[in-house]
Protein backbone atom coordinates (compact mmCIF):
# COMPACT_ATOMS: atom_id res chain seq x y z
CA UNK A 1 0.00 0.00 0.00
CA UNK A 2 2.91 2.22 1.02
CA UNK A 3 4.28 1.60 -2.11
CA UNK A 4 1.33 3.09 -4.22
CA UNK A 5 1.10 5.84 -2.21
CA UNK A 6 4.83 7.06 -2.64
CA UNK A 7 4.04 6.23 -6.75
CA UNK A 8 2.07 9.45 -6.77
CA UNK A 9 4.96 11.85 -5.64
CA UNK A 10 7.21 9.85 -7.97
CA UNK A 11 4.73 10.41 -10.43
CA UNK A 12 4.26 13.99 -10.11
CA UNK A 13 7.99 14.49 -9.95
CA UNK A 14 8.26 12.40 -13.66
CA UNK A 15 6.06 14.90 -15.17
CA UNK A 16 7.29 17.82 -13.38
CA UNK A 17 10.67 16.61 -14.64
CA UNK A 18 8.98 16.01 -18.31
CA UNK A 19 7.68 19.07 -18.49
CA UNK A 20 10.75 21.11 -17.46
CA UNK A 21 12.44 19.77 -20.22
CA UNK A 22 9.78 20.71 -22.94
CA UNK A 23 10.03 24.02 -21.54
CA UNK A 24 13.98 24.26 -21.13
CA UNK A 25 13.73 23.54 -25.60
CA UNK A 26 11.46 26.51 -25.55
CA UNK A 27 14.15 28.63 -23.28
CA UNK A 28 16.57 27.99 -25.37
CA UNK A 29 15.45 27.88 -28.92
CA UNK A 30 13.38 30.95 -28.91
CA UNK A 31 16.78 33.32 -28.54
CA UNK A 32 18.21 31.32 -31.44
CA UNK A 33 15.12 32.24 -33.29
CA UNK A 34 16.40 35.74 -32.51
CA UNK A 35 19.85 35.43 -33.77
CA UNK A 36 18.19 34.07 -37.20
CA UNK A 37 15.92 37.33 -37.43
CA UNK A 38 19.15 39.46 -36.31
CA UNK A 39 20.79 37.60 -39.41
CA UNK A 40 18.42 37.27 -41.98
CA UNK A 41 18.13 40.82 -43.54
CA UNK A 42 15.72 41.78 -46.06
CA UNK A 43 14.66 38.38 -46.58
CA UNK A 44 11.00 39.00 -45.90
CA UNK A 45 9.52 35.48 -46.41
CA UNK A 46 12.64 34.16 -44.07
CA UNK A 47 11.24 37.13 -41.55
CA UNK A 48 7.85 35.86 -41.22
CA UNK A 49 8.58 32.09 -40.86
CA UNK A 50 10.86 32.95 -38.21
CA UNK A 51 8.38 34.90 -36.84
CA UNK A 52 5.44 32.69 -36.72
CA UNK A 53 7.84 29.88 -35.26
CA UNK A 54 8.92 32.35 -32.76
CA UNK A 55 5.19 33.38 -32.10
CA UNK A 56 3.89 30.06 -31.96
CA UNK A 57 6.86 28.48 -29.66
CA UNK A 58 6.55 31.98 -26.70
CA UNK A 59 2.60 30.52 -27.00
CA UNK A 60 3.75 27.04 -26.49
CA UNK A 61 6.20 27.68 -24.15
CA UNK A 62 4.49 30.06 -22.20
CA UNK A 63 1.93 26.67 -21.48
CA UNK A 64 4.00 24.12 -20.59
CA UNK A 65 5.85 26.61 -18.01
CA UNK A 66 1.72 26.81 -16.49
CA UNK A 67 1.81 22.69 -15.88
CA UNK A 68 4.97 23.09 -15.22
CA UNK A 69 4.44 25.44 -12.19
CA UNK A 70 1.17 23.68 -11.31
CA UNK A 71 3.42 20.58 -10.81
CA UNK A 72 6.15 21.88 -8.94
CA UNK A 73 4.05 23.95 -6.54
CA UNK A 74 1.77 20.58 -6.05
CA UNK A 75 5.33 18.73 -5.15
CA UNK A 76 6.22 21.67 -2.83
CA UNK A 77 2.98 22.25 -1.34
CA UNK A 78 1.45 18.67 -1.60
CA UNK A 79 2.06 17.82 2.04
CA UNK A 80 -0.73 20.22 3.14
CA UNK A 81 -2.93 18.40 0.52
CA UNK A 82 -2.01 15.12 1.86
CA UNK A 83 1.12 14.51 3.52
CA UNK A 84 0.83 10.34 2.44
CA UNK A 85 0.92 11.51 -1.21
CA UNK A 86 3.35 14.07 -1.26
CA UNK A 87 6.15 14.35 1.42
CA UNK A 88 8.17 17.25 2.45
CA UNK A 89 11.32 16.74 0.73
CA UNK A 90 12.19 20.61 1.25
CA UNK A 91 12.07 20.71 4.87
CA UNK A 92 14.64 22.38 6.53
CA UNK A 93 16.73 23.21 3.48
CA UNK A 94 17.17 27.00 1.95
CA UNK A 95 17.92 25.41 -1.81
CA UNK A 96 14.13 25.82 -2.79
CA UNK A 97 14.02 29.02 -2.24
CA UNK A 98 17.70 29.41 -4.50
CA UNK A 99 15.57 27.64 -7.36
CA UNK A 100 12.62 29.31 -7.27
CA UNK A 101 15.01 32.65 -7.66
CA UNK A 102 16.71 30.89 -10.56
CA UNK A 103 13.64 29.53 -11.93
CA UNK A 104 11.92 33.14 -11.83
CA UNK A 105 15.03 34.50 -13.98
CA UNK A 106 14.25 31.71 -16.54
CA UNK A 107 11.20 32.63 -17.02
CA UNK A 108 11.72 36.77 -16.98
CA UNK A 109 14.62 35.53 -19.84
CA UNK A 110 11.76 33.89 -21.74
CA UNK A 111 9.17 36.72 -21.49
CA UNK A 112 12.13 39.41 -22.40
CA UNK A 113 12.55 37.41 -25.72
CA UNK A 114 9.44 37.09 -26.11
CA UNK A 115 9.13 40.44 -26.04
CA UNK A 116 11.97 41.11 -28.42
CA UNK A 117 10.26 39.18 -30.65
CA UNK A 118 6.91 41.19 -30.34
CA UNK A 119 8.80 44.06 -31.37
CA UNK A 120 10.44 42.46 -34.03
CA UNK A 121 7.31 41.16 -35.42
CA UNK A 122 6.08 45.37 -34.67
CA UNK A 123 9.03 46.45 -37.07
CA UNK A 124 12.11 47.45 -34.51
CA UNK A 125 15.24 46.40 -35.73
CA UNK A 126 16.29 43.32 -34.07
CA UNK A 127 19.49 43.49 -31.36
CA UNK A 128 22.54 42.43 -32.83
CA UNK A 129 23.20 38.86 -33.39
CA UNK A 130 26.38 38.81 -31.21
CA UNK A 131 24.33 40.67 -28.39
CA UNK A 132 21.91 38.04 -28.79
CA UNK A 133 24.19 35.09 -28.85
CA UNK A 134 25.33 36.32 -25.66
CA UNK A 135 21.87 36.53 -24.36
CA UNK A 136 21.00 32.65 -25.56
CA UNK A 137 23.61 31.36 -22.86
CA UNK A 138 21.94 33.15 -19.87
CA UNK A 139 19.59 30.26 -19.76
CA UNK A 140 22.43 27.49 -20.05
CA UNK A 141 24.16 29.53 -16.37
CA UNK A 142 20.31 29.40 -15.05
CA UNK A 143 19.98 25.64 -15.89
CA UNK A 144 23.47 24.68 -14.48
CA UNK A 145 23.11 26.82 -10.99
CA UNK A 146 19.16 25.03 -10.85
CA UNK A 147 20.65 21.38 -11.56
CA UNK A 148 23.40 22.12 -8.95
CA UNK A 149 20.88 23.18 -6.50
CA UNK A 150 18.01 20.37 -7.00
CA UNK A 151 21.04 17.69 -6.97
CA UNK A 152 23.79 19.01 -4.73
CA UNK A 153 21.39 20.68 -2.35
CA UNK A 154 24.05 23.10 -1.07
CA UNK A 155 21.99 24.56 1.77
Amino acid sequence: MESSLGSVYLWTKLLHVLLAIAWMAAVFYLPRILVNLAEVGGEAVTRARLVLMGRRLYRFGHILFGFLFLLGLLLWAGRLVDPLLWPHVTAGSGWMHAKFLLVLLMLGHFVWAGRMLKAIEAGAPPRPATWLRWFNEVPVVLLLGILVLVYLRPF
